[in-house]
């Protein structure tokens, strides 16, 4: 759609607001009107020029709230196998004392962590805390630093389909697009990762590592996951690619917690260090990680999934809360699988993830 007049005005605006590190202004712009613009809408509005002081304001102000995050793994970690050793991505000022909210594959097993400020300075960061449970990280910089902006956490409880969103990353000042949410729904991982409520958007963001995502008002929605083939929801037949935000909102929960142990009660869980996918109904391992628990009992990629002691597997999201629900104090796990000559059961070693982590010299 050719944007009208008062919409190019909009878009001349905006850039001249934003400055030269935005060459998005189209898009931006129409994030301003809400995305879905009538002809009229610039015209029928006496309050224009306010919304788009406030809307370049918030712009703005998630820009300078975002840092770039650079990590180096310890040589020869386990997942340096799938992630690499030398990781870039995002992460979003929250509060005082310069606290970083990130996704926690950045710096899992981290030794070195750099961060670059809006303003161009480098500040070398600790981990302050990592959840498994939501795939959050807390990062801090390691030496005293003035002040970086933050922004507040808000809520997906006044989210509707549709809604015009705001993407934003810290890999340079034009790394910022609008985005529409598709849905709000579960997600399962094929790395025993599952959340209750994920938030999807489209188009696709490609610097999507801690990227955040943010409403009109400026607060932090979620945090950047994964870029996705499709975000549609299971019952429509078309597909359209996009990313996966883990919804901010579940951090307020264990924010204590992971200020003062490092970790939380939920990501204290059993790990069993298999990767699997659902196929035509049936649950599929995919991977064995090396040297994991699932390694060791004889689980192999092919290997249908079953019963878990004894009870049937429905599905990857229950088949990971029937394993998350087993105390960690339970020494061993009972895992039926089907290969080629039929049913097998498998011992499994009850293994609490932290403990395949490794950590820094020191720590």
């Amino acid at each position: 759609m050719r944007p009208t007049c008062p919409q190019r005005r909009a878009c001349v605006t905006l850039a001249q607001a934003l400055g030269p590190t935005c060459f998005k202004a189209l898009s931006l712009a129409l994030w301003v009107l809400g995305a879905v613009c009538t002809p009229n809408a610039l015209a029928q509005s006496q309050n224009h020029n306010q919304n788009l002081e406030a809307s370049v304001a918030v712009i703005k102000q998630a820009q300078q709230a975002l840092v770039h995050v650079t990590t180096r793994s310890i040589e020869g970690a386990p997942s340096t196998r799938t992630l690499g050793r030398n990781r870039q991505g995002t992460g979003v000022v929250i509060g005082p004392d310069n606290l970083i909210l990130t996704i926690g594959y950045l710096v899992l097993e981290a030794e070195h962590i750099e961060l670059r400020t809006f303003d161009q300075r480098q500040l070398p960061a600790r981990l302050v805390g990592y959840d498994q449970a939501t795939g959050f990280a807390l990062i801090k910089p390691l030496i005293p630093s003035k002040p970086l902006p933050a922004v507040p956490l808000g809520s997906t409880q006044t989210l509707t389909r549709g809604d015009a969103l705001l993407v934003a990353a810290g890999m340079d000042l034009r790394s910022i697009a609008a985005a529409e949410l598709i849905d709000v729904r579960p997600f399962t991982g094929f790395w025993e990762y599952h959340l209750d409520q994920a938030l999807y958007t489209s188009p696709p963001f490609a610097m999507h590592s801690g990227a955040g995502l943010f409403n009109k008002q400026g607060e932090l929605l979620g945090i950047g996951s994964l870029v996705m083939n499709d975000v549609m929801p299971p019952q429509h037949t078309e597909s359209l690619p996009g990313n996966m935000f883990v919804p901010a909102e579940l951090l307020s929960p264990i924010l204590n917690e992971l200020l003062t142990t490092g970790t939380s009660v939920k990501s204290q869980r059993p790990w069993l260090g298999l990767n699997a996918q659902e196929r035509n109904g049936r649950i599929v391992v995919t991977r064995v990680s090396p040297n994991s628990p699932a390694f060791q009992g004889g689980l192999k990629p092919g290997h249908l999934l079953m019963a878990l002691n004894g009870q049937a597997i429905e599905s990857l999201s229950g088949f990971y809360k029937q394993v998350w629900a087993l105390p960690l104090s339970s020494k061993q796990l009972q895992l039926t699988v089907f290969e080629n000559s039929g049913p097998k059961v498998l011992s499994i070693a009850v293994q609490d993830r932290s403990a395949s982590i490794t950590k820094p010299a020191g720590i």
